[in-house]
């Protein structure tokens, strides 16, 4: 197949932000984890998919796996993971592993940049997008 570039698991962008080795990154639609640290404005590798362990948001509890997770957008850089569907907030995957009401970090499996598009009313997950 002549047009064929890449499986698009690994996509190079610009950092929005200083950004360190595992950070969750947002850049316009493309959502990924920062495989190294880029400088504001340097050129980034995002995996975007696969599962990766995020920051959550405050102590917010994942009682159960399969969870909508959603990022929450406030600026640019490093983003948190919610349950909250919250207008500002965009559906990235579900969550793979339980977490108690503790500070840390969720295991996410991401879900490719753009498909919370197709997701809305799916199975009772919002898109929130």
């Amino acid at each position: 197949m002549k047009n064929y570039i890449q499986n698009g698991e690994v996509l190079t962008v610009t950092a929005p932000a200083a950004v360190a080795s595992g950070d969750f990154v947002q850049v316009g639609r493309i959502r990924g984890v920062a495989v190294t640290a880029a400088a504001s404005g340097a050129q980034v590798e995002l995996y975007t998919t696969g599962v990766f362990d995020i920051p959550k948001t405050g102590t917010e509890e994942f009682a159960t796996i399969g969870l909508p997770v959603y990022c929450v957008l406030s600026g640019n850089g490093v983003k948190t993971v919610t349950t909250a569907s919250g207008t500002s907030n965009v559906l990235i995957g579900v969550n793979v592993a339980t977490s108690g009401a503790v500070a840390g970090s969720l295991r996410v499996k991401l879900m490719p940049s753009g498909a919370e598009e197709g997701a809305e009313g799916v199975g009772g997950v919002g898109g929130g997008g």
